[in-house]
């Protein structure tokens, strides 16, 4: 099989992007201590940034907006307006956090560059999505960035028919089996999964074992000669 074109997702397949999000939540946990016991707050957080995912999509600045939503909702909308600030300064911290490539990732995206042409597919915020790429050191390696709202199917079929040759000639590299797994096979292309410790649960799906065309990795240091054996 010729492969002539490599996806990759970013957050948590190249830098650390969910450990931020844990961390952050911790934070509103402390910060609505005084207001709601932790297991009820995670569990209204987790409805309302589902919700509110057709609405604001993927991203810090929709997490931001989904955890005031869970201030005004268990504080019967009277929320002091310190902790509205305060949440409001968590976002923007987030925002502001420094970028570094995860390791074995440099070495492997300038080895797969070589050969494939590198395409950046990723859901998330349009400007912090380009931020952080830029922030990485990564973006001279990728022939093109897809940033989208959804990854399905169709999704693959038009990045890989706009960027390559095709789905058939195209490998997906991601930690998400929901988003970067399942529906790139859907769309005929090869898949390579990279776990990373900690995933959102939105994003928890049944590994496809068994599957022709996947393949899950110890690290990305091992794609490089998983598609080459292709």
């Amino acid at each position: 099989m010729r492969i002539t074109t490599v996806g990759l997702d970013a957050d948590d397949t190249l830098w650390h992007n969910e450990t931020l999000f844990r961390l952050t939540q911790d934070r509103f946990r402390a910060l609505m201590a005084d207001h709601a016991p932790s297991e009820v707050l995670d569990v209204r957080l987790a409805e309302i940034e589902k919700r509110n995912l057709r609405l604001y999509g993927y991203g810090v600045k929709g997490f931001t907006l989904s955890m005031i939503e869970t201030a005004m909702e268990l504080t019967g909308n009277e929320a002091p307006g310190r902790l509205i600030a305060d949440i409001l300064a968590a976002g923007r911290e987030m925002l502001s956090e420094p970028v570094e490539p995860l390791p074995g990732v440099d070495k492997a995206l300038d080895e797969l560059s070589q050969k494939y042409r590198l395409v950046l597919i990723t859901k998330g915020d349009l400007l912090h999505q380009e931020q952080k790429l830029a922030a990485s050191g990564l973006g001279d390696l990728f022939a093109a960035v897809e940033i989208v709202s959804e990854k399905d199917a169709s999704t693959y079929e038009r990045v890989f028919a706009r960027h390559g040759t095709g789905a058939g000639e195209a490998v997906m590299c991601g930690n998400s089996v929901r988003s970067d797994i399942l529906p790139a096979l859907e769309a005929g292309a090869y898949a390579a999964y990279v776990p990373y410790p900690l995933i959102w649960a939105h994003e928890v799906a049944d590994v496809p074992t068994g599957h022709p065309r996947f393949a899950e990795l110890a690290s990305i240091s091992e794609l490089p000669a998983w598609v080459s054996g292709l």
